[in-house]
């Protein structure tokens, strides 16, 4: 039971769709361990935690019952109260500055219960969950619904640090594979992409993970005017586009490529 309350913190008030979504799990099989339907072992926990990409004992050896009930009602002071304020007041405002609210919120809430979980227990080495989805960096891919696992890979947090990439948690880093040359140099075929799947609206030019007319993208996003982005590829041989804001959906900001370049 506490492993399961360690899990409702993590998730910080996002929905079972939504988490299961962002975290490449099965939708029936997060309701069933959440609802008490099927057990969460030491194996499912850890088993957990690599898909997820939090540090090793998060869900295995969590903190105490009593610790995590008070994170639960933190985040109902936070995330939830914001989502019950905006249901009742917020009709005027932009879908925009919903989401950022609300991205604040589930922020403040994610970080507290983390800090409190994983105090004590995390060391420098994290599990970044690598998924076998192809962002094609040049005509598109179709994305999956649920994509599959690769080989998560195990890395220094401090030497992410130091390479200069900015997150605000481990889990929050998902690795991804890009496919085609039209990013080229910045981005070869087949490089590994270490991406912040939290980021889901343009925060400033830089290369995101995309869809587009239902199809996946890695692109830089540069503002062309107020209802427009340019979709730029970083070779020459491929064609830039202007593309409406509203058939944007961002999936991620990419970070940093297997290859040495920082995004």
């Amino acid at each position: 039971m506490i492993r399961v309350k360690a899990l409702r913190s993590i998730m910080a008030g996002a929905t079972q769709k939504d988490f299961a979504k962002q975290h490449g799990l099965d939708a029936s099989y997060l309701s069933q361990i959440l609802n008490g339907h099927r057990n969460m072992g030491e194996k499912a926990a850890a088993t957990l935690e690599e898909k997820i990409g939090l540090p090793s004992g998060t869900l295995v050896s969590p903190a105490s019952e009593s610790d995590i009930d008070q994170r639960v009602v933190t985040r109902s002071t936070a995330a939830e109260i914001v989502r019950q304020m905006l249901m009742k007041h917020g009709k005027n405002l932009t879908a925009d500055a919903k989401a950022r609210l609300l991205a604040a919120a589930d922020e403040t809430s994610i970080g507290t219960a983390a800090s409190t979980i994983t105090s004590g227990q995390v060391g420098d080495e994290i599990r970044i969950a690598h998924y076998d989805v192809r962002a094609a960096m040049g005509s598109g891919q179709i994305p999956a619904e649920y994509p599959e696992m690769l080989q998560d890979v195990k890395v220094s947090l401090r030497h992410l640090r130091d390479m200069g990439l900015r997150f605000e948690e481990p889990w929050h880093l998902k690795m991804l594979t890009g496919w085609g040359q039209s990013m080229e140099p910045t981005i070869r075929d087949r490089d590994p992409l270490i991406v912040d799947v939290t980021v889901r609206e343009f925060i400033g030019d830089g290369i995101y993970l995309l869809t587009w007319h239902d199809m996946l993208y890695v692109k830089r996003l540069q503002v062309a005017d107020a209802d427009h982005y340019e979709m730029i590829s970083d070779n020459a041989m491929h064609k830039d586009r202007t593309i409406r804001r509203e058939e944007v959906h961002i999936q991620a900001k990419v970070l940093y490529v297997w290859n040495g370049h920082l995004l």
